[in-house]
Protein backbone atom coordinates (compact mmCIF):
# COMPACT_ATOMS: atom_id res chain seq x y z
CA UNK A 1 0.00 0.00 0.00
CA UNK A 2 1.38 3.21 -1.00
CA UNK A 3 1.92 6.59 1.07
CA UNK A 4 -0.13 9.67 -0.12
CA UNK A 5 0.75 13.32 0.38
CA UNK A 6 -2.21 15.62 1.33
CA UNK A 7 -2.86 19.24 1.74
CA UNK A 8 -5.69 21.28 2.97
CA UNK A 9 -6.94 23.93 -0.01
CA UNK A 10 -8.46 25.97 3.00
CA UNK A 11 -5.32 25.93 5.85
CA UNK A 12 -2.89 24.84 4.01
CA UNK A 13 -2.22 21.85 6.55
CA UNK A 14 -0.15 18.60 4.73
CA UNK A 15 -0.39 15.52 6.00
CA UNK A 16 0.75 12.00 4.75
CA UNK A 17 -1.87 9.33 4.66
CA UNK A 18 -0.90 5.38 3.92
CA UNK A 19 -3.90 3.36 1.99
CA UNK A 20 -4.76 1.55 -0.21
CA UNK A 21 -4.96 2.29 -3.67
CA UNK A 22 -8.17 1.45 -4.22
CA UNK A 23 -9.50 4.11 -1.62
CA UNK A 24 -11.02 7.01 -2.45
CA UNK A 25 -8.92 10.54 -1.81
CA UNK A 26 -9.44 11.90 1.41
CA UNK A 27 -11.44 15.03 1.38
CA UNK A 28 -11.61 16.30 5.16
CA UNK A 29 -8.47 18.22 6.83
CA UNK A 30 -7.65 16.50 9.99
CA UNK A 31 -6.92 19.95 11.30
CA UNK A 32 -9.56 22.51 10.06
CA UNK A 33 -12.17 19.94 9.58
CA UNK A 34 -13.40 21.75 5.82
CA UNK A 35 -13.87 19.21 3.07
CA UNK A 36 -10.76 21.29 0.99
CA UNK A 37 -8.23 18.50 1.12
CA UNK A 38 -6.61 17.27 -1.93
CA UNK A 39 -4.14 14.30 -2.73
CA UNK A 40 -0.90 15.97 -4.04
CA UNK A 41 1.05 13.97 -6.35
CA UNK A 42 4.39 13.32 -5.30
CA UNK A 43 7.52 12.78 -7.03
CA UNK A 44 7.84 9.12 -6.50
CA UNK A 45 10.78 6.89 -4.46
CA UNK A 46 14.12 6.51 -6.60
CA UNK A 47 15.05 3.30 -7.84
CA UNK A 48 17.76 2.25 -4.85
CA UNK A 49 19.84 -0.89 -6.01
CA UNK A 50 20.44 -3.35 -2.78
CA UNK A 51 22.24 -6.62 -2.52
CA UNK A 52 23.93 -9.04 -4.88
CA UNK A 53 22.15 -9.61 -7.97
CA UNK A 54 22.13 -7.70 -11.84
CA UNK A 55 22.92 -4.55 -11.14
CA UNK A 56 26.20 -5.03 -8.03
CA UNK A 57 28.35 -5.70 -11.23
CA UNK A 58 27.17 -2.54 -13.61
CA UNK A 59 27.94 0.38 -11.59
CA UNK A 60 31.56 -0.59 -9.94
CA UNK A 61 33.97 2.04 -9.04
CA UNK A 62 37.20 2.43 -11.12
CA UNK A 63 39.06 0.94 -8.43
CA UNK A 64 37.18 -1.72 -8.37
CA UNK A 65 37.46 -2.85 -11.78
CA UNK A 66 41.48 -1.78 -11.97
CA UNK A 67 41.64 -4.58 -8.66
CA UNK A 68 39.81 -6.80 -10.52
CA UNK A 69 41.92 -6.62 -13.88
CA UNK A 70 44.69 -6.65 -11.70
CA UNK A 71 43.60 -10.22 -9.99
CA UNK A 72 42.66 -11.46 -13.12
CA UNK A 73 46.31 -10.79 -14.45
CA UNK A 74 47.24 -12.82 -11.63
CA UNK A 75 45.30 -15.48 -11.62
CA UNK A 76 46.46 -16.17 -15.58
CA UNK A 77 49.89 -15.65 -14.75
CA UNK A 78 49.73 -18.41 -11.98
CA UNK A 79 47.87 -20.65 -14.39
CA UNK A 80 50.96 -20.20 -16.91
CA UNK A 81 53.06 -21.01 -14.15
CA UNK A 82 51.33 -24.40 -13.39
CA UNK A 83 51.21 -24.83 -16.80
CA UNK A 84 54.39 -25.02 -17.85
CA UNK A 85 55.69 -26.68 -14.61
CA UNK A 86 53.61 -29.66 -14.93
CA UNK A 87 55.02 -29.69 -18.83
CA UNK A 88 58.79 -29.48 -17.25
CA UNK A 89 57.88 -32.62 -15.18
CA UNK A 90 56.12 -34.40 -17.50
CA UNK A 91 59.17 -34.05 -19.82
CA UNK A 92 61.94 -35.10 -17.67
CA UNK A 93 59.86 -38.31 -16.72
CA UNK A 94 59.76 -38.95 -20.04
CA UNK A 95 63.31 -38.44 -20.15
CA UNK A 96 64.15 -41.06 -17.34
CA UNK A 97 61.53 -43.47 -18.22
CA UNK A 98 63.24 -43.67 -21.82
CA UNK A 99 66.53 -43.53 -19.63
CA UNK A 100 65.58 -46.56 -18.23
CA UNK A 101 63.83 -48.02 -21.15
CA UNK A 102 67.23 -48.58 -22.95
CA UNK A 103 69.67 -49.26 -19.74
CA UNK A 104 67.02 -52.72 -19.10
CA UNK A 105 67.37 -53.51 -23.03
CA UNK A 106 70.71 -53.05 -22.66
CA UNK A 107 70.89 -55.59 -20.03
CA UNK A 108 69.18 -58.15 -22.02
Amino acid sequence: MPTYDYECRECGHEWELFQSIKANPIRKCPDCGKLKAKRVIGPGAGIIFKGSGFYETDYRSSSYKKGAEADKKAKESASKKSESSSSKSESSSSKSESSSKSSSSKKD
